[in-house]
């Protein structure tokens, strides 16, 4: 991670992308201004974040943030990014749940403005525990916190896990059942498994991926456990925290009607990810800082609900993001970045530890 490319993350120019979003915000709010427009320095694959001020009379908000689908022209991480369905879910849980989601005002489904589909949102302030580098190596904010902060930090955080799987109502993330037939889980699985065929149509395949998928099939669970509205990318760096209490959650764009051990198999692997990378490049991490059991067991104090086939549920999350890391590699390659290697299963990043809980001695 300390030597590789960093990957380009848009095609756009952000002057020009202020200029078109002035010229629609005025078919909107006529004689509204524009000012103050930034991109984030985290700006994802996925999508684009613009920030910007609103200055009117009317406005309905000042501080604002815009999420942009991404340029459908620059080998996008995912097939299709459904902007009305992201506005509705934040929508959604705005209106079911206490968590603080900010609030989403104006959505552009048409491309003509700005390339592609977008919202308008409120801005929150604050700050997010970096992926780049990760919070788990020196030098920002969360290492540098005390063991004190952290743990209320992590208590606050898996406390939006638990409140949004418990204040959801069930039938009301029904919209989000996957294609197909099949219970939830089969149907969010299935989905993967074609967003894999995506990713490696025309490309070599990885033999750690598809083993990964085969011993999926071995632990499947017996019970699958009742289907609630998934975050979908359930981790701290997609929250804003005010200190160490979060004033925001972000990122939306993978939410899914699925058990609950999906979205906290989520939130384990990903730390777990932070930390292994960490350890790797010889820094001790955060070894104390969203460890497995600890949030398997206050989630189910918090909830009533005992989480249950976790090793599939963290297999399948560290599966997941492979295929995720094989899409950006695959996309590097495409820009000139990397140079695609014989053995596809090194462009995972993780591919360690995805093949040790194939083999179970990962845990």
């Amino acid at each position: 991670m300390a030597t590789a490319p960093r990957p380009r993350t848009s095609t756009r120019e952000p002057e020009e992308l202020g200029r078109r979003l002035a010229a629609w915000l005025d078919t909107r709010l006529p004689g509204a201004k524009v000012t103050n427009v930034s991109v984030p320095g985290s700006n994802g694959m996925s999508s684009e974040t613009l920030l910007f001020d609103m200055e009117h009379p009317d406005a309905p908000i000042r501080a604002c943030a815009l999420r942009l689908a991404a340029d459908p022209a620059a080998y996008t991480v995912f097939p299709t990014y459904d902007m009305p369905r992201q506005h509705r879910v934040m929508s959604l849980v705005a209106q079911y749940t206490d968590l603080p989601v900010p609030r989403v005002q104006w959505l552009e489904e048409d491309p003509e403005p700005l390339g592609a589909p977008f919202f308008v949102m409120a801005r929150a302030e604050g700050r997010v525990p970096p992926d780049v580098m990760p919070y788990t190596y020196e030098g920002n904010w969360l290492h540098a916190a005390t063991d004190a902060e952290r743990a209320g930090l992590q208590e606050a955080s898996i406390s939006l896990l638990a409140r949004l799987h418990d204040q959801f109502p069930g039938k009301e993330a029904e919209f989000l059942l996957g294609e197909g037939e099949g219970t939830p889980l089969r149907r969010h699985v299935d989905a993967q498994r074609a967003y894999y065929s995506w990713v490696v149509a025309g490309l070599a395949p990885s033999p750690l991926i598809e083993r990964a998928f085969d011993r999926l099939e071995e632990l499947w669970p017996a019970d699958e456990g009742q289907a609630v509205l998934n975050w979908g990318d359930a981790r701290i760096g997609n929250v804003i925290y005010d200190g160490f209490t979060p004033v925001a959650v972000l990122d939306w764009e993978m939410a899914a009607y699925a058990p609950r051990e999906v979205d906290l198999g989520w939130t384990v692997y990903l730390h777990r990810f932070f930390q292994d990378l960490t350890v790797g490049f010889g820094q001790p991490g955060l070894p104390d800082f969203l460890r497995r059991e600890d949030l398997e067991r206050r989630y189910a104090e918090l909830t009533g609900h005992t989480p249950r086939d976790m090793e599939f549920h963290t297999l399948y999350a560290a599966l997941r993001h492979g295929i995720v890391m094989l899409r950006i590699a695959y996309r590097q390659a495409h820009f000139g970045e990397v140079e695609i290697p014989a053995d596809p299963d090194s462009l995972i990043l993780h591919h360690a530890s995805l093949a040790a809980m194939v083999q179970g001695t990962y845990w």
